[in-house]
C-alpha cells in the first residue's frame, strides 16, 4: 500500500468523522485543498452536469478520468465517484479503476443503484468489489447502497445483507446515503467497516454523527448545487437592481493563484 493510500485510510476514524467535501472541477478541488481539507471526493452529479451529461448513467467516464488527471498534482488525497463502475462487468470496472489509480487516486465510491431505479444484484456488486480489490490492492473501496434512496422494501434488511456481502468481497467502507440517524449504530456494527453518511443541512453535526459511530461524512452534490444556487441568486439580484446578500466571494487573485502555470517548452 502506498503512503498516500495509507494516509487516506487513516483518516477514517469511527467516532471522529472525516469531512469529505466533494468537488466537480479543478477550481473547486484546488480551493478546497487550499482551505486545508486533507482529502476530497468528486461528485458524479457535478461532473456530469458540468459536462452536459446525465448523472448515474455511466456517460461521464472520459470526463471523470480527465478530471482525475487534472487533479493529480494537487496537495490533497483524492477519491473518485465512479457511479456503478463505468464498465460492463467486474473486469471492465477493475480496469477503469486501475486507470484512475495511475493518476494517484486513492479511493473510489462504487454504488449499487442502477439508472432504472433498481438495485444491482448483490452478487454482481460483490464480484465487482472483489475485482477492483484484486486489481488495485491498496485502493480504498467505499461500497454504497442506495437501499433508502430508491425506496426498496425493507431497506434496513437489504442494507445489512449488502453490508455483509460487500465486506466479504473486500470493501473498505460502507456508504448509506438516506439511512435514518437512529439506525446508524446498527449499520456501523453490521458493516464492521468505516461507515460513510451524506451530510444534510439541518441534520446532525459532525460531532453528533461521530457519537453514532460514523467514520466519514460526505457533502455529495451539495456544494455544487449551492454554487449554482449562489450564481442564480446573484444574477437575479443584479437583474432586479438589488444588492445581493452573499458570502464574500474569493478575490480574482486568490482564484488565479489556485492554478500553477505550466512551463512552456523553449525552442
Amino acid at each position: 500500500m502506498s503512503d498516500r493510500a495509507a494516509a487516506f485510510r487513516a483518516l477514517h476514524r469511527p467516532g471522529r468523522p472525516l469531512l469529505l467535501p466533494n468537488a466537480w472541477d479543478h477550481a473547486s478541488a484546488a480551493a478546497l485543498a487550499a482551505r486545508g481539507h486533507p482529502a476530497i471526493g468528486t461528485t458524479s452529479l457535478g461532473v456530469a452536469a458540468a459536462a452536459g451529461q446525465p448523472d448515474g448513467t455511466g456517460a461521464t467516464w472520459p470526463d471523470t478520468l480527465d478530471l482525475a488527471r487534472r487533479l493529480r498534482d494537487l496537495p490533497v488525497l483524492l477519491t473518485v465517484d465512479v457511479e456503478g463502475g463505468f464498465g460492463a462487468g467486474p473486469a471492465a470496472v477493475a480496469g477503469r479503476v486501475a486507470e484512475l489509480a495511475a493518476y494517484g487516486v486513492v479511493g473510489i465510491n462504487l454504488e449499487d443503484g442502477r439508472p432504472d431505479g433498481t438495485l444491482a444484484p448483490v452478487t454482481l456488486v460483490a464480484e465487482t468489489v472483489a475485482a477492483v480489490r484484486a486489481a488495485v490492492p491498496g485502493l480504498f473501496v467505499n461500497a454504497r447502497t442506495d437501499a433508502w434512496w430508491l425506496g426498496v422494501a425493507d431497506p434496513l434488511d437489504e442494507a445489512v445483507r449488502r453490508a455483509h456481502a460487500y465486506r466479504e468481497a473486500g470493501a473498505d467502507g460502507f456508504f448509506v446515503p438516506g439511512a435514518p440517524d437512529d439506525l446508524l449504530p446498527r449499520l456501523v456494527s453490521e458493516a464492521a467497516r468505516p461507515v460513510n453518511v451524506l451530510y444534510r443541512p439541518g441534520g446532525p453535526a459532525l460531532t453528533a454523527l461521530g457519537r453514532l459511530g460514523v467514520a466519514r461524512v460526505s457533502t455529495g452534490s451539495l456544494l455544487f448545487r449551492a454554487a449554482l444556487g449562489a450564481a442564480l441568486h446573484l444574477a437575479d439580484a443584479v437583474a432586479a437592481g438589488r444588492d445581493p446578500d452573499l458570502p464574500v466571494a474569493p478575490a480574482y487573485g486568490w482564484v488565479q493563484g489556485l492554478v500553477v502555470p505550466k512551463e512552456v517548452p523553449q525552442g
